[in-house]
């Protein structure tokens, strides 16, 4: 499963000779503090926090621990490097542009150790972590670094002798907090539009990774105070960042519940611009094109060991090949290869702690004791270890848990469905909104579908292709606002009108 595949569409290629990742020494995490105006500081608390290999339980490092007088300090030095004569500010667009190239040039040299720290850290397969985590993250780096010169705004004509001008401006300082399944890419998903608009950023991760990510700013040439980064915890750091009265936005991936919390703080200060990337329970209707669907909606579900906002979690097959479906699904998890990440022939790692094995293994009885049919997997690869067998139910019925809630684990849920109709009722019956795939060789259906299913993106054909170009966000519970794509610029500018009487 992790031998084929593309970054982003995961269209089936044959991968490039790689090197075997070899293991990261202590000295090679140059960087585990809190980075503050291009220098590194220490928790003003004195506190550290561990990371651990979720694969073997061994710690990396300890990393600072950021709290509210830190935040302080990084917010303060953001707002001082984007006042107005600032060096930030006096950057021309297209050196904007330049300093985002620089950093993606970085990243490309440094690909390979950046790769393992990202499997070490999550335990994410290898290839994984290379091709598509790496691969997305220099590709936003890139495709926003483009739009630095051409963010601008319009002349409109209006009543009267007047002239109207409209100029696009930086929102200020913007907050942004991650999430620890996919460190990197967030990390460039939130800093890359926010500095092609002309912000500075405070950024909380908690992730060696994004931890090197700070030498690498430093070395492409940023000023100071331009990106901070404050590793940390939610109810500290988080909690700052949200209700920070001299941010100005913030940006959250994660949970549906952290984004209520996140939001009513934004409210509560300064009523600071709020984006928010949150929970899903995404369906798939499956009408035919049965081998595809089936390779696809298991690829959404046990990607990243489902630890994935956009998991196929819902996965809806019309009655007449559903069997068949249930069949092809269960042959086609056999061949999951279940192992040490760092190994190019894995495909399926741990998940990411005891907390999260805990909850997976919980919905999954859950769904035992409903009435579901377990058809494969279920249980922990060994006694105690954080794997958990890619798992397969079939007779889901929607009002049980496994059905409700979102499991963040490796469970794939198979419905069937009489009516199309129905079928689309079905889909959209959840609180969350994020993604959705139809399944068919009928175009007709495949767009009248699309059309009705209630989720800010509709795959067809596919699934998790995700792209720099494209906008991603959710309806209903899954979220506020877009990432990605020229959309996003409209999350980090403010627009100015100049009326002028002629």
């Amino acid at each position: 499963m992790a031998q084929n595949g593309t970054a982003e569409n995961g269209v089936a290629e044959e991968i490039p000779a790689l090197p075997f990742p070899q293991p990261v020494k202590v000295q090679d995490i140059r960087h585990t503090k809190i980075f503050i105006d291009n220098e590194w500081h220490t928790s003003s608390r004195g506190r550290t926090f561990p990371t651990f290999n979720p694969a073997t339980g061994v710690r990396i490092c300890d990393v600072e621990e950021a709290d509210k007088e830190d935040v302080d300090k990084a917010v303060e030095a953001a707002k001082a490097a984007g006042q107005r004569g600032s060096p930030w500010r006096r950057v021309d667009a297209s050196s904007r542009g330049r300093l985002l190239h620089k950093l993606a040039d970085l990243m490309e040299r440094d690909r390979l150790l950046l790769a393992t720290l990202e499997t070490l850290d999550t335990g994410k397969p290898f290839l994984q972590s290379f091709f598509i985590d790496l691969d997305g993250s220099i590709k936003t780096l890139r495709y926003y670094a483009g739009w630095t010169d051409k963010i601008h705004g319009k002349s409109l004509p209006i009543d009267g002798s007047f002239m109207c001008l409209t100029k696009h401006e930086p929102v200020g300082v913007c907050g942004a907090i991650i999430p620890w399944n996919f460190p990197l890419l967030m990390f460039m998903w939130k800093i890359a539009p926010a500095l092609s608009c002309g912000n500075t950023v405070v950024i909380k991760p908690a992730d060696p990774c994004i931890n090197m990510a700070s030498g690498l700013l430093f070395q492409a040439g940023f000023p100071p105070g331009v990106v901070n980064i404050v590793p940390g915890f939610g109810p500290t750091a988080g909690a700052a960042i949200a209700c920070h009265m001299n941010i100005d936005k913030v940006a959250f991936t994660g949970s549906t519940e952290v984004g209520q919390l996140i939001k009513e703080a934004a409210a509560k200060s300064n009523l600071k611009r709020v984006t928010l990337e949150l929970g899903g329970k995404n369906p798939c209707i499956v009408f035919a094109d049965l081998q595809l669907a089936v390779e696809e909606t298991q690829k959404g579900a046990f990607y990243n060991q489902g630890q994935c906002c956009t998991a196929a979690s819902r996965v809806f097959v019309e009655e007449s090949i559903h069997e068949e479906f249930v069949r092809r699904s269960i042959e086609n998890a056999k061949k999951i290869v279940i192992g040490d990440p760092l190994d190019p022939r894995t495909s399926h790692g741990p998940q990411i702690d005891r907390q999260q094995f805990d909850k997976i293994m919980d919905l999954i009885e859950s769904g035992k004791k409903e009435g579901a049919k377990l058809e494969y997997g279920g249980a922990a690869v060994e006694e105690k270890s954080l794997f958990i067998q890619p798992t397969i139910f079939s007779g889901v019925k929607d009002h049980m848990r496994i059905a409700k809630e979102e499991i963040f684990g490796p469970v794939q849920c198979i419905f069937s469905f009489k009516s199309q109709q129905k079928a689309i009722e079905r889909a959209n019956s959840s609180q969350y909104g994020l993604v959705s795939a139809v399944f068919t060789t009928n175009m007709d259906r495949a767009l009248s579908v699309s059309a009705a299913l209630e989720t800010g993106t509709v795959w067809i054909n596919c699934y998790n292709a995700l792209h720099a170009q494209t906008p991603f966000g959710g309806y209903k519970m899954s979220g506020n606002g877009r990432e990605l794509g020229e959309y996003a610029l409209a999350e980090y500018s403010e627009v100015k009108a100049k009326n002028t009487k002629t």
